[in-house]
């Protein structure tokens, strides 16, 4: 995949559906604001594995946490410390 292409908010807006053919194309497109990079529309397999990784990430994390020898932890406490990690 290449690199993302640039478009202020403005011109996404007014190319909307030249936007999506991109991503249907395998291309990212970041969408600024004033210049700040603000949201991306990015290919829908892109963003299914990225969901997956996340999931695996969690589940990688609870099972650290359940590993540590220190004072037991309730399930919301684990769940919470994996939070503020992300």
């Amino acid at each position: 995949m290449e690199a993302a292409a640039t478009l202020p908010i403005r011109e996404a807006r007014a190319h909307f559906g030249e936007v999506i053919d991109r991503a249907t194309h395998d291309e990212s497109i970041i969408i600024t604001r004033h210049g700040k990079e603000v949201a991306a529309v990015v290919p829908i397999e892109l963003l299914r594995q990225y969901r997956i990784w996340e999931e695996q990430e969690d589940l990688r994390l609870v099972r650290e946490a359940m590993k540590d020898d220190g004072p037991s932890k309730s399930l919301a406490e684990m769940m919470a410390e994996t939070l503020t990690r992300k």
